[in-house]
């Protein structure tokens, strides 16, 4: 695989500065929707969650990151399938705020857009962070190997970039 380039932006969100990721797949909303949201699928790129996400809470496990990974209390804010998600989680001593829109273009594209709010967060490595778990998502939305999508790709090659962002 080459090296992948940085496609990261920083900009105005609904809850302040973010960074943002915008990707574009071959699939209907509710396809991209069940992707992002749906455990079993999501496990397939970057982790999966457990518990009743009714209830606004759910713990995840980030499985792409090994078998022994601890669970991070996830607060779900905004839930309007197939279109906004939006959560609140921890990671480690920081809380994280992300959230994802998904909006439907002609000739049967879906664009997604992810961001994660920026706040004491080093940009310089959550941003090669999210272009490296994203273009897993690309992978397993394509049928292509996701485990082609090496880390080694993205950090510390895109450090820089990110680095000017902030």
């Amino acid at each position: 695989m080459s090296i992948p380039t940085p496609t990261g932006t920083v900009g105005e969100g609904p809850r302040g500065r973010e960074v943002q990721f915008v990707r574009r797949y071959r699939a209907t909303p509710d396809a991209v929707w069940a992707a992002l949201t749906e455990s079993d699928r999501l496990e397939r790129w970057i982790g999966r969650w457990e518990g009743d996400p009714a209830t606004g809470r759910v713990t995840f496990f980030m499985t792409a990151e090994g078998d022994e990974v601890e669970g991070e209390e996830v607060s779900i804010v905004e839930c309007d399938g197939p279109t906004r998600f939006a959560a609140d989680t921890r990671v480690g001593d920081r809380q994280w705020h992300l959230r994802f829109e998904l909006e439907q273009e002609a000739g049967g594209v879906t664009v997604l857009t992810f961001a994660q709010m920026l706040s004491d967060d080093d940009v310089s490595s959550v941003g090669p962070g999210w272009e490296y778990y994203l273009d897993r998502l690309t992978a397993v939305m394509d049928g292509s190997d996701v485990d082609a999508v090496d880390f080694a790709d993205y950090f510390p090659a895109m450090k820089d970039y990110y680095a000017a962002l902030s």
